[in-house]
């Protein structure tokens, strides 16, 4: 793993929705310069704790963003080049890491180089770029889409020009100042291109932090057969908020007995929210867990990262339908002094726990061992060879009292501690928490 990456943690953005962009590239006249719209905010991460920003998709696009039509231009209503360079060197003054979401399993049917594939007919030079099937008719072909969506066509990875084509888009924004990418679907595309394209990257980029999205199956063969950092850690997110709903924290021991294998191998992109799901506050059935939530992703291995407002206890349902994404990827406003007055208690959880983490980075590979478990009640461990934390969660109505082996403190959380013996005695208040070291 490269040094930077071991004290990141991300504040993910999907920037077409923070500016409050049209929903289609085509109502847009023109450029229009927003991305000074999240200029504005990077103090606001700054105070957060955070030390990057992941940005989703910023490149030309019909919709929304993840139908590209140009990765290699800035989608104008996000601004041009020259507004991505003003952030990005706004960032860097502030000391501030940019990923940047790179969608290469597929290209958006408006895409020209597409629609020149198309025009071209089966001997166009673009043609194979995707995975057409051409009629005796003449007539427009059939083609591969990503997930059965028309608007995204799958490019074919067997062709070495889409090779070339990725490796130069990748180089090109890493030269311009990007610190690694995102990879979009990358479940989707053949592990064999990745193990081609991702050297070629690194040959220039050697420091460049690239993790790919990937949903089900087995992340840690996923890792070794791509070359990628990390994977997105689904499993871990699903078993965070499950587990606290359905007061069961036996399944989120499971979880993490398997995310302490994948630690052995590689160390995952960890999160309790995202631009493709129903936010945190809103998952949970009890918002007092919230805080339960955030002590998990906050104590465990791994990447975190803070998907923007969650941090806020934004609210927001995913729905699964066309444009069912709109709640969960809103308009901020204007500057962080406009955000309603009843998040910012959760904003300053959130500042706490980042610090708490910052101050221990060797959690970026901490395991996790069981110490006392009960469906409403846990006490684990956080450890990583000679540097250890206990975390305490309650999400029963009654008090709990638990007693560590150790002789620790209260670094954050409620609860009454007392030293008796080499030993700790906790107890913990209804729906409390606790860190101890």
């Amino acid at each position: 793993m490269n040094n930077w990456i071991e004290h990141a943690i991300w504040w993910h953005v999907y920037p077409l929705g923070f500016v409050g962009a049209e929903r289609e590239a085509g109502a847009c006249v023109g450029v229009v310069h927003r991305l000074d719209h999240l200029v504005r905010w990077l103090d606001y991460v700054v105070e957060l704790g955070a030390s990057g920003i992941l940005l989703g998709p910023i490149f030309a696009s019909s919709t929304h963003g993840y139908d590209t039509t140009d990765h290699f231009r800035i989608d104008g209503r996000l601004g041009d080049d020259a507004d991505f360079d003003a952030f990005v060197e706004a960032a860097r003054r502030r000391g501030l890491r940019i990923i940047l979401d790179g969608v290469f399993n597929h290209m958006g049917r408006q895409s020209p180089r597409f629609q020149r594939a198309v025009a071209g007919g089966p001997q166009s030079p673009e043609a194979s770029w995707f995975r057409l099937t051409w009629p005796a008719d003449g007539k427009e072909p059939d083609c591969a889409t990503f997930e059965g969506h028309h608007q995204l066509v799958t490019l074919n990875h067997d062709e070495p020009a889409v090779d070339d084509y990725v490796i130069r888009v990748m180089n090109h924004w890493l030269d311009r100042g990007a610190d690694g990418w995102r990879l979009d679907a990358a479940y989707a595309v053949p592990r064999q291109f990745w193990n081609r394209v991702l050297p070629a990257v690194r040959t220039r980029h050697a420091d460049a932090y690239i993790f790919g999205e990937v949903i089900h199956g087995d992340y840690a063969s996923f890792v070794d057969a791509t070359g990628v950092d990390a994977v997105t850690q689904y499993e871990l997110w699903k078993a965070i908020w499950s587990a606290l709903n359905d007061r069961n924290f036996h399944e989120l021991a499971w979880a993490l007995a398997r995310h302490n294998a994948m630690i052995g191998r590689f160390v995952p992109q960890t999160f309790i929210g995202n631009h493709d799901v129903t936010r945190i506050a809103s998952q949970l059935l009890d918002e007092r867990h919230i805080a339960h939530a955030l002590v998990i992703l906050m104590t465990c291995g791994g990447t975190p990262s803070i998907y923007a407002g969650d941090e806020q206890a934004f609210r927001g349902i995913k729905e699964h339908r066309a444009g069912g994404d709109g709640a969960i990827r809103p308009a901020f406003p204007a500057a962080p002094a406009e955000l309603a007055p009843f998040g910012w208690p959760t904003y300053r959880l959130h500042q706490e726990l980042i610090g708490l983490r910052r101050r221990h980075p060797w959690l970026v590979r901490a395991k996790t061992r069981m110490v006392e478990i009960r469906n409403t009640d846990l006490v684990f461990e956080a450890f990583d060879e000679g540097n250890r934390l206990w975390v305490a969660l309650n999400l029963a109505d009654a008090v709990v009292g638990r007693t560590i082996d150790s002789g620790v403190d209260r670094l954050a959380g409620s609860g009454a501690v007392r030293r008796a013996g080499g030993r700790t005695e906790l107890t913990l208040p209804p729906h409390g928490w606790a860190i101890l070291g």
